[in-house]
């Protein structure tokens, strides 16, 4: 039986922008393949990533329809088309188009990720994160509210009727390093002491009695989507920019490493114990 066509991650972000581009357009399907002079069948393909390539023209009279008059978001528009067979990505589009992480978090239904400096981002409280964001020193308030604001939002996916499973592995020492102040602390431990309770997640500490580990080289997140056309995603971050991986042997290497610093992990039970020591500690 063959393979089923998995589209590149290029592809699936395309046709994501296309369908909320029409979305805010406030047309159907059908209203806006008849004004954009294209079948809805092959708009429909557009939008549910199954077109192979999206023409040069057919994109434009849709760019055009929609009013996308920025010179930068519609040649990264055509950007993605042209490269669309292409696998894993640097996100250099990320200026223009914006929402690829939450994106695809949205469709996941399963995470597994590492964290060795802070708490997952979709496991903080909005005071924890908000004292994450000041790190730098250079965000003022506003902006700062606006990305505590956006990551309360993206974390709502666990709060779903059927959410994603959730696996995380942090490390002690994102436990132990007080954020903000004792008391955004305390607050950030009870909250994973609560989150550890529902039967989407799992929290599993990797103590520092475990040393060197297989994911010493730093944090990631792996992503698995319930359509099985949709290859899983490998995503890392840093303060400049960020990487999608989706080969084979590339989401096989972060499963392993995944898999084996679990190994080295304590049990999610132990775990709950061992953060409940930490509070205790910061409690008195």
């Amino acid at each position: 039986m063959p393979t089923p066509y998995s589209p590149s991650i290029r592809r699936r972000r395309l046709s994501s922008e296309l369908r909320r581009l029409r979305s805010e357009a406030g047309l159907t399907l059908v209203e806006a393949a008849k004004q954009a002079e294209l079948s809805k069948s092959n708009l429909g393909k557009m939008e549910q990533a199954e077109s192979k390539s999206v023409p040069t023209s057919a994109l434009d009279k849709l760019l055009d329809l929609y009013e996308v008059n920025d010179p930068s978001t519609r040649e990264a528009m055509h950007s993605l088309a042209r490269d669309a067979k292409q696998r894993g990505w640097w996100s250099r589009y990320k200026d223009v188009l914006p929402q690829m992480l939450p994106d695809f978090e949205a469709e996941a239904c399963a995470f597994r990720t590492y964290h060795a400096q802070v708490v997952p981002g979709m496991l903080q409280t909005p005071a924890y994160a908000d004292a994450v964001f000041r790190a730098n020193k250079v965000r003022n308030d506003d902006e700062i509210a606006q990305r505590v604001a956006a990551r309360v939002a993206r974390q709502g996916i666990l709060n779903e009727v059927n959410p994603p499973s959730y696996q995380a592995i942090i490390d002690e020492a994102a436990l132990r390093r007080v954020v903000g102040s004792e008391k955004v602390m305390r607050e950030q431990l009870q909250h994973l002491i609560n989150m550890a309770s529902r039967h989407n997640v799992d929290i599993f500490v990797l103590p520092f009695t475990a040393g060197a580990h297989p994911a010493t080289e730093g944090t990631f997140i792996v992503m698995d989507f319930p359509d099985i056309r949709d290859s899983s995603i490998a995503y890392l971050e840093n303060p400049a920019t960020s990487l999608y991986l989706e080969e084979c042997d590339q989401i096989r290497m972060f499963n392993d490493m995944f898999g084996n610093a679990q190994g080295c992990s304590l049990t999610p039970v132990q775990s709950l114990s061992f953060i409940e020591r930490i509070l205790d500690e910061l409690e008195e």
